[in-house]
């Protein structure tokens, strides 16, 4: 048996970060032979100036990485379940992962590991875990909420067949990408035998430390990407993303005004706790937004490109006017522009939160197309746009068909690849991941 010690002395050490907390949860009795983690660590703040022993939880009411910090790093997989595959399989496949996660994301490693010093950095590894309609339907199709599955076509699609596939999504981000490759491949071994990887995408925003805690990350537009959202460990973010509330006697809302409280009333008893991703692999045209002037960036978007402000303001979090006018009598927000088709401010519950993700290669010369001034095209990008809410039809569905309309940055942007999922709640020590659904 593999056991991995990580002692907080080698702090004192030159060489190595290391975290003293044990892992999650001894009660993982339904695998007998692997590696049981211990008591759940808590998260520690950074002193050290270096994050390689910081931990995320595991077990809770939740999963970690949607309410999570947003991590630097981000791997999306995509499965699709072998034909063989049957109810039986599928739970033995997830509590083999659940397993997985809850030794790695604690730093400590599955039996089957061979490179057990690859998990003692585990710096803020988290693994999420997504149902497809497939996955859902193995339990019985009257467990599945109306909402799962694919989206309405809207004319700015682009969709690839291969990227709007998939029955299990794993999210797995952290900031170390040598940490998340780890893990992704543990994962990807133990699913080999009832899974086949239909697609994935590895992502990045600023790495740790770039940026001061609570900055909103950047797109390779170079916009600042994310302003709107409700922050963390908000009754905002309670009711929008969970569908719940904290139960405080005086709650504090956003100037959107207040949610209500009924975004997850349609949901089925083993995904209470839990919430819906969107999932959109986005294109990002970076050779045609070279061809816009700065001025023309702006208006397209909204806001100011340095701080993020609306132009009707200076600071980045000022809320956007869409009624001020400027001396000619023309608002100074277009009607056009993004901020202004992403808001309705007389519908509170239209809002999401979303967690986006960069990607991006460079092209040999014998693929690399030709951009629009006739120049060989430098780079493909793209955006993993994750988009977390309580309620798809009432929240994500009614912005994106008015994105659909009328959006002037859809001039450089296109969906190549759509998915949905049911993110389930958290687990509990001995459990595994969709328990309350397979066996209701």
């Amino acid at each position: 048996m593999i056991s991995v010690e990580i002692d907080r002395r080698r702090l004192l050490g030159a060489s190595a970060l290391g975290v003293g907390a044990g892992a999650a949860g001894a009660g993982l009795g339904f695998l007998t032979g692997r590696q049981q983690p211990a008591a759940t660590a808590q998260p520690q703040p950074d002193t050290s100036g270096l994050n390689g022993a910081q931990i995320e939880p595991f077990y809770g009411e939740h999963q970690s990485g949607v309410e999570t910090i947003p991590q630097a790093h981000a791997m999306f997989v995509s499965l699709t379940r072998k034909d063989d595959t049957d109810l039986t399989r599928l739970i033995r496949l997830l509590k083999l992962l659940t397993d997985d996660a809850a030794l790695m994301t604690q730093g400590q490693s599955p039996l089957a590991d061979t490179e057990p010093e690859l998990n003692e950095r585990p710096a803020r590894l988290t693994v999420t875990f997504g149902f497809g309609r497939g996955l859902v339907d193995l339990a019985g199709s009257q467990h599945a909420p109306g909402w799962l599955g694919p989206l309405p076509a809207f004319g700015i699609d682009r969709l690839e067949d291969r990227l709007c596939r998939g029955d299990l999504l794993l999210q797995v981000c952290g900031d170390d990408p040598f940490t998340i490759a780890h893990a992704v491949r543990m994962l990807l071994k133990d699913a080999r035998a009832f899974m086949d990887v239909a697609w994935s995408r590895s992502s990045f925003r600023r790495s740790y430390g770039s940026d001061p805690q609570g900055t909103t990350t950047r797109n390779l537009f170079g916009q600042v990407d994310g302003t709107a959202n409700p922050g963390p460990g908000s009754e905002d973010f309670a009711r929008l993303v969970w569908g719940t509330t904290l139960g405080q006697a005086s709650p504090v809302f956003s100037a959107r005004g207040e949610p209500p409280l009924d975004l997850a009333a349609d949901y089925p008893e083993w995904l209470k706790g839990g919430t819906s991703l969107v999932l959109r692999d986005i294109d990002m045209n970076l050779a045609t937004w070279d061809e816009a002037d700065r001025p023309a960036r702006e208006f397209s978007i909204g806001r100011d490109l340095k701080k993020g402000a609306p132009m009707t303001g200076t600071e980045e979090h000022d809320i956007p006017d869409l009624e001020a006018t400027d001396d000619k009598g023309f608002t100074i927000i277009s009607p056009a522009s993004h901020v202004a088709r992403s808001r309705n401010n007389a519908a509170p519950e239209q809002q999401i939160f979303r967690r986006v993700y960069n990607y991006h290669s460079v092209p040999d010369a014998a693929d690399a197309a030709t951009g629009p001034t006739g120049s060989a095209i430098v780079g493909t990008a793209g955006l993993m746009f994750a988009s977390y809410q309580a309620s798809v039809e009432r929240q994500f569905l009614p912005i994106q068909k008015r994105l659909d309309e009328v959006d002037l940055l859809n001039q450089w942007t296109a969906p190549i690849g759509s998915t949905v999922w049911a993110i389930p709640p958290g687990v509990r020590e001995g459990e595994y991941i969709g328990q309350a659904l397979f066996e209701s």
